[in-house]
Formats: C-alpha cells, sequence, structure tokens
C-alpha cells in the first residue's frame, strides 16, 4: 500500500519556494474561503451519517455528564470549583464548604455564569482561571479569553458581592501575566505597547501597578530582552514567609529567578537549567543537568533542599530528597503544612511518598498511591493551614476517583468518583517494552479486547507525544472507551524519548539534532505492534497534536509504511520557519533555530518539506482551530495545500473557528472534532 522513505531523508533543495505563504494570513478573505471549502468536504465525508452523529453523541454523554468529578482547588474555607455541562456549555464557576462538597449532591454556590455573562455582553468568552488574593479571597483577577486561545482579559472580580469590580483592575486582551501583591497593587506583565512583548508574544516588561492609577503610570520592576521566553513576578504571601520574585524564562527550559527585596534583585543563584522555588523556609531545587557543589554532584532528575536564607547567604549544605536511577523519575511534588508529597514514577506507574523535615535525611514513608498500572496525583493542598491533601487516582480502565485525606489525623477516604461510561471488563491493560533503533528500552501501554487474536487483523490507534518533558501515563477516558474500545480496536500509547518518564534525560536525548530518536522510538512501537501480530500496516492508525501533531507529519513523511491513516491535530509541521509564526519563537531550545546552521539538522524532520509529489502516503486528517494562538492554524492549512497541490489522495482538513489550542471552546465542539477524527481513522483502518 505504501513505500518507506529513508528515515531523515530529504529533497536536494531541502526549502524551497513556498507557495502557500498565502495561507499565514490567520483571519484574511482568502485563506478563510479556503479553509471554509476544505471544512465542508472534509464534512461531508466524515461528519455524516448515523455512525459520526451516534459517536459525536456518545462522546458529548460522557463531556457533559452530571456525575463527573468536580475537581477542586481550596481557597480558606471554600473548595472552588469550574464546572461545564448541556446546561452550561461555558460553565459556571462555584464553590462549597468541604462539609457540603461531601454530600452526594453538594448545593453550590454559584459566583459566575459565564454563558449569562457572554448573553448579557453579548461575547463568547471562555473562562481561563481565577488568581485569588489571600488569606481572606474576597477579591479575585479573572482570565477570559474571547476565543479560546492563550490571549486573556482580566478582569477583577468581588468574591463577596459575586459581581466585577467596577473600578477595580481591568486589562485588555493580551498575552497577560498578573499576581497580587495586596488589595491595591499588583504584578502585571502585559502588552504595554510596540516592542513590550518578546519574539515569543509574551510579556517581556513586569510593572507594579497601583489601583486607581493609569497603567500608564506603572513602576517597571524588569524589563527583560526580546529573546526572552517570558518575564513575569510573583508574590508569596505566606504568612511570616512574605517574599517576592522575579523570573525570567530564557526559553522553556532555562530560567533565572530573583528575589525582590528592598527594591533591589538579588539572584536565585542555582544553574540556569534548574528549577528552584521556596515555601516557608525551604528552598527546593530539581536539577535537569549534573549539578557539583563543592566534592559533590548531583545527578540530573534530582531534587535537593536547603534553607532559602542559609542559601541567600552563600552556603550551600544541600538535603538529597529524591534522586533517579534506571526506572524512575520524579514526576511532581506539594508540600502540606508540614510535609512534602513526592510523586515518583516508576516505568512510568503512580508510586507515593512523604517527606518529613528533620535534621539530615528526611523522613520518608511511602503513601498509599493507585493500583496497577495506573496514576495517582496531588490535586491540591492546604499548605498554609494544614496537612490536607487531594488525590486523583485514575488508570486507563478504571474510572478517575478523589480521595481526601489528612496526613498524622485522616486516613485517605474516596469522596468522589466517575461512572463507568463503557464496560471495562471485556478489556484487559499491559505494558511492554522494545528496543528502538539504537537499542534504547521504549515503554508503550497497551490497551485491548481480553479476545484479542494475535492475527495482525485488529484496528490499534497508536498514540504519542514525545516532547517538552511531558509524561504520558495511565488515564481514563471515557471518550476514547466509547469511540474506539468498544467497537473492538485497540489503543497504544507510546512512551518515546523527548517525554518526560524517565526524567531530563529521556527528554534531552531527543532535543534539537537528536530530534529523530523520538520518531525511531514510535515506529518502534508500531513495528513491534506488528511483529507481535497485534496488527498490520493496513489496519495501524497513529494520533498526536501539537508537538506530537509534528510526531504525525514525520510519521507520515518518514514512515508511511507503517500506517493506513495518521490525524494530525493542532500541528507544528513546517519547522523552517514555525519560529516565525505564533509562539513558535518560544520552542527553538526544543528544535533549534532554522534561522541559522541548525536548519541542518531540523530539516530532516521538517514534514512541511520533506513530503514530496511522488510519495505513496497514508490517508490524513489535519485538524486545528482558527483561535490557536499557540500553533496557530497556518501550519496545518499548509501542509494540507500542498500535499492537495501534489493531486495526492485522501487529504483532509478541518477548522474549527473557536478553542485555542485545545481545539473546543465547549463541550460540543469538542464532541465534533474527536468524533470526527475518531470516526475517519476507524474509516480508514477497514
Amino acid at each position: 500500500m505504501t513505500h518507506a522513505q529513508t528515515p531523515g531523508s530529504v529533497p536536494a533543495d531541502a526549502a524551497p519556494k513556498d507557495d502557500f505563504l498565502w495561507l499565514e494570513d490567520i483571519h484574511g478573505i482568502r485563506p478563510m474561503e479556503w479553509v471554509k471549502r476544505q471544512n465542508a468536504l472534509t464534512a461531508d465525508r466524515f461528519a455524516t451519517g448515523g455512525s459520526f452523529t451516534q459517536d459525536r453523541e456518545r462522546i458529548l454523554e460522557v463531556l457533559d455528564s452530571d456525575e463527573h468529578i468536580p475537581y477542586v482547588n481550596r481557597m480558606g474555607q471554600y473548595l472552588y470549583n469550574f464546572w461545564r455541562d448541556k446546561a452550561h456549555p461555558r460553565g459556571v464557576w462555584r464553590r462549597v464548604t468541604l462539609a457540603e462538597y461531601r454530600k452526594t449532591s453538594p448545593a453550590w454556590e454559584v459566583l459566575l455564569d459565564i454563558d449569562a455573562l457572554n448573553q448579557a455582553e453579548g461575547k463568547r468568552w471562555v473562562f481561563k482561571g481565577a488568581q485569588c488574593l489571600k488569606p481572606a479571597y474576597e477579591r479575585c483577577l479573572l482570565s477570559l479569553s474571547p476565543d479560546g486561545g492563550d490571549a486573556v482579559a482580566v478582569r477583577e472580580f468581588d468574591l463577596v458581592r459575586k459581581q466585577f469590580v467596577g473600578d477595580g483592575f481591568v486589562l485588555p486582551v493580551a498575552k497577560t501575566e498578573v499576581d497580587w501583591i495586596d488589595q491595591d497593587t499588583i504584578y502585571v506583565g502585559t502588552d504595554f505597547g510596540p516592542g513590550s512583548m518578546t519574539e515569543s508574544s509574551y510579556p517581556r516588561i513586569v510593572k507594579v501597578w497601583k489601583r486607581g492609577t493609569p497603567l500608564t503610570e506603572a513602576t517597571i520592576v524588569y524589563d527583560g530582552k526580546p529573546t526572552d521566553l517570558a518575564v513575569s513576578a510573583h508574590h508569596d504571601a505566606t504568612p511570616g514567609f512574605e517574599r517576592d520574585f522575579v523570573s525570567v524564562a530564557k526559553d522553556f527550559f532555562h530560567s533565572e529567578l530573583f528575589q525582590r527585596r528592598d527594591g533591589k534583585l538579588l539572584k536565585v543563584n542555582v544553574p540556569d537549567d534548574a528549577t528552584a522555588a521556596a515555601h516557608r523556609e525551604w528552598l527546593l531545587v530539581e536539577t535537569r543537568s549534573p549539578w557539583t557543589v563543592g566534592d559533590t554532584t548531583y545527578p540530573s532528575g534530582a531534587l535537593l533542599a536547603t534553607r532559602f536564607d542559609d542559601f541567600m547567604a552563600g552556603k550551600r549544605d544541600f538535603t538529597t530528597l529524591f534522586a533517579p536511577d534506571a526506572h524512575t523519575s520524579l514526576a511532581s511534588y506539594s508540600w502540606t503544612r508540614h510535609h512534602l508529597i513526592l510523586d515518583v514514577l516508576d516505568d512510568v506507574k503512580s508510586r507515593l511518598e512523604v517527606l518529613t523535615p528533620q535534621p539530615g535525611a528526611w523522613q520518608r514513608e511511602p503513601m498509599a498511591g493507585a493500583p496497577e498500572l495506573s496514576t495517582a496525583s496531588v490535586v491540591d493542598t492546604d499548605p498554609d493551614n494544614s496537612d490536607e491533601y487531594w488525590l486523583g487516582v485514575t488508570g486507563f480502565l478504571t474510572p478517575s476517583s478523589l480521595q481526601y485525606g489528612v496526613l498524622g489525623s485522616t486516613p485517605v477516604q474516596t469522596l468522589k468518583r466517575e461512572p463507568a461510561f463503557f464496560d471495562a471488563s471485556k478489556f484487559t491493560v499491559s505494558q511492554h517494552f522494545v528496543a528502538s533503533k539504537d537499542g534504547t528500552r521504549v515503554p508503550y501501554f497497551q490497551i485491548a479486547p481480553k479476545t484479542l487474536k494475535l492475527d495482525g487483523s485488529n484496528r490499534t490507534l497508536l498514540y504519542g507525544y514525545g516532547g517538552f518533558e511531558v509524561s504520558l501515563q495511565p488515564t481514563y477516558s471515557g471518550s476514547i472507551g466509547r469511540a474506539w474500545l468498544e467497537r473492538g480496536g485497540v489503543y497504544v500509547i507510546a512512551n518515546i524519548r523527548g517525554g518526560g518518564e524517565y526524567g531530563p534525560a529521556w527528554h534531552q536525548a531527543a532535543l534539537k539534532a537528536n530530534r529523530l530518536r523520538a520518531y525511531e522510538d514510535f515506529a518502534a512501537v508500531a513495528q513491534d505492534l506488528i511483529h507481535r501480530g497485534v496488527t498490520s500496516p493496513k489496519h495501524l492508525g497513529a494520533e498526536g497534536g501539537s508537538n506530537g501533531g509534528l510526531l504525525m507529519g514525520n510519521m507520515l513523511t518518514l514512515y508511511p509504511q507503517l500506517f493506513s491513516a495518521i490525524a494530525c491535530e493542532v500541528p507544528l509541521l513546517d519547522m523552517k520557519r514555525y519560529s516565525h509564526l505564533s509562539a513558535g519563537a518560544s520552542w527553538m531550545a526544543e528544535y533549534g533555530n532554522p534561522d541559522t546552521a541548525d536548519w541542518n539538522f531540523i530539516r530532516h524532520f521538517s514534514p512541511y518539506q520533506n513530503v514530496h509529489k511522488d510519495g505513496r502516503y497514508p490517508p490524513v486528517l489535519f485538524y486545528t482551530t482558527t483561535s490557536d494562538d499557540r500553533v496557530g492554524p497556518v501550519q496545518a492549512r499548509k501542509m494540507a495545500a500542498k500535499m492537495q497541490a501534489m493531486d495526492l489522495p485522501d487529504v483532509w482538513f478541518y477548522e474549527n473557528l473557536e478553542g485555542g489550542h485545545g481545539a473546543g471552546a465547549d463541550n460540543k465542539q469538542s464532541a465534533y472534532m474527536h468524533a470526527l477524527a475518531y470516526g475517519f481513522l476507524w474509516d480508514q483502518l477497514q
């Protein structure tokens, strides 16, 4: 059905004239007319008929279910939640007490109804979160996106009166960062005018803004460089440990942290690729590369602790709280009032530990976590006031649950549990490992019918990401269960290099010139599925979004012989121009700078340049959103248009107008997009 192209090969002219630059005019009349034509063709082919309608409605039923867990975060005496369902497609922001939350049907106090706000204002706001001033939690800064993108309007909200503050802090739509200092003062990084944003389209300047004064009179705290990723400031209001910090992100993996004290900026002098965070008397440092301090070298992926004031005074006495091995990495950590909870990945499966500060080695105890082949993670804590914690537990076949406990006093108990959206008793989960091209051991999860026959006939969907140190862990999905597993399909997640499953080293192994390692890993998993008889190229499809969309583009151009369908979502594809599109400049630490000699290696994984008219490619669906201001829609547009101009068959494109990088501004839009993708894949893998 297809023929192989040598992985990494490129045409002699790696960056020929681009005939599709006109599609980069995101809202232009001609490009939008092209989008509408493509949408109509794709919808007519894959979004009609009973099967699509059934999938869409069953997925929407999952997304709109009133039985979902209302995940909460504590602010003072209340637990806060944002909730979307059929009656509230844009959602409501609400709160409840713990005692009320324990009830089967809590009586929620609605603070803001986004649908009602939109009706009153004639807008289509999408809620993007709130930052509230502690300890009273009476005033909040709400972020509202006009279309689901990253750019937001910021408006001050009164939690007592449950209304916007008429003369409060207000900022127009921009990629803005804000934080409270006190009730009359905030830090703000936003679009202050020409030159005030970085080349990556994020705030370059952060200021202090006083209530009642115009934004033009705000005082500059830090003025970054255009080449910085972003600049922000934060006030730590922990009682007795009040501090102010300025963070200067150079890229996604390098930054500088300064303490702002008495009008001066004092550097928190850790390696630029390390992450430092203060909590009460402690400073925790996560390393991304080996760090030698005195006679001790701490490994990459370690978590270190020292006293903050001692460190700022020049002392370097660290306690190692976590050090990785060949099978483990630190996924995250969370403070309670007296303890630190570590979320450790052991071959991509969760293991929790509780650490208690004490002189020398901290006390360490295991903590009840997830069942086998599942994920447990801390959802929320209340570190200023108590040792309570909220734990989310999920697995591919185990509906998610929310557990509550208080370390040292209240044993963990399950407060909420998701319903089962499909019959999991028919399926089984297994973990497998395969040697990649260079011999590296790569894990993957397989969810399959118990009656699976290893005869190569099973429609199998392989999903991957492989970038930015993001880990793909076991997670319950009613949508996948209904739209893929219940049809008899096999679902597989590949934990390829570039992700964070084995810590920073796993990520760094596929950076820049080593990018092809991630694609070799994914291809190795595909080949192993074929070798084991789970599927065959005729029945194997692949799916991925964003950086995973770039992965899909490379499966399309470098390994077309392995697949019969590819769904490529909100993707990067034109790696020659990616750094000049939307927020692309912010990812050069991941991929390299195509305007330099880096192009010599980037060109090997740039699908837009590597597709050629005599190639035989599997059917592909590109889908994106007009309002995506992170990756942007133009790369998917150009790739689809280029392939269609080459008269390559089965090239499909769909662009949702709203939803930002998430591809859907509400549940109805998300259900449509999911049903479209799964329907396309199932149809092609017959």
